[in-house]
């Protein structure tokens, strides 16, 4: 357990996972320093990591990066451009001032996604399950997790984390801060063939899985491969599923299916298949560790984000 009062600092902390992460981290009695793009009170920004070094610190975790979803920004290839300089850029940033520090903290944590794993609806994949990039997104994942690799002689003292996490769900942010309306009107419905699976995570959850992993090392030294965690809740659900329940909850139809050649079109099909398409996640690693989900199953999730 992290037990007494330490720092930890954090790219991306603004963002909605990042304001989650931080609350929790504070509400434990922790101190948490941000990595902004602005100066502030309790922030640097990438300039000053670059120039001035690493500050002290017990762990490091990177949340930064462009919104894929982002609804004011046509997909192009400057659009792809910032998906890629925003997550791999920081990250080497974020992994660099810590191989030059001469007090690196004893964690380290990336959070990236799964899209990594090739889209089925019969494959099922765990934190072991090996892969290969297949697409724009899944090059993009291999891309940033190799910039969070540590040199060798670092990482015998820093423990190296990658989470994935599926779509994470809360009322603050995401994908749900954008259906909400819709689902209210009634106007909600299955995005595609519906039968896609649709692997996801409360908030709050990946920002305990998170603190989990930024816990010390065990007494056995750290690997010098980072030790990989599904972000996603044990529950294996489709869009199908999930529209219905959601639809449960809020006490509203879900009868205007959106096909998936109209999401292309909106999208751009390279972003629209994280929709129309998906996999079975399993968070294998993540459960063996230990870590105690509070929302483990859609209905409980969901209830807590509409109540």
């Amino acid at each position: 357990m992290i037990s007494l009062s330490v720092v930890f600092l954090v790219g991306g902390g603004s963002g909605f996972v990042g304001r989650e992460l931080t609350r929790l981290l504070r509400d434990k009695g922790h101190e948490v320093t941000l990595i902004s793009r602005q100066p502030g009170p309790g922030k640097i920004t990438w300039g000053e990591l670059e120039s001035q070094g690493l500050p002290p610190c017990e762990g490091a975790v990177n949340l930064a990066g462009e919104n894929l979803m982002n609804p004011l920004r046509w997909w192009n290839e400057s659009y792809k451009k910032d998906l890629f300089s925003s997550r791999v850029d920081t990250t080497k940033a974020l992994s660099r001032a810590i191989a030059a520090s001469s007090s690196p903290p004893h964690s380290w944590v990336l959070v990236s996604g799964v899209a990594c794993y090739k889209p089925s609806l019969t494959a099922q994949y765990t934190e072991d399950s090996e892969w290969t990039p297949f697409d724009l997104l899944s090059r993009l994942v291999k891309e940033w997790e190799a910039a969070a690799l540590l040199p060798e002689d670092v990482a015998k003292t820093t423990k190296q984390v990658i989470i994935r996490p599926g779509a994470v769900l809360g009322r603050d942010g995401g994908a749900m801060k954008q259906m909400l309306l819709p689902f209210w009107l009634g106007l909600g419905g299955t995005l595609g063939s519906g039968r896609q699976p649709f692997p996801w995570i409360h908030v709050s959850d990946l920002a305990g899985i998170i603190v989990h992993a930024l816990e010390p090392p065990a007494d056995t030294p750290p690997s010098s491969s980072p030790q990989v965690f599904n972000g996603v809740a044990p529950a294996l659900n489709t869009n199908y599923e999930f529209t219905k329940e959601l639809g449960r909850v809020l006490g509203r139809p879900t009868i205007l299916p959106v096909p998936g050649f109209v999401m292309n079109a909106l999208l751009g099909s390279e972003r629209a298949v994280v929709l129309t398409q998906g996999q079975k996640v399993i968070p294998k690693r993540t459960l063996e560790s230990g870590f105690q989900y509070n929302y483990p199953d859609l209905t409980s999730a969901l209830k807590e984000i509409v109540n």
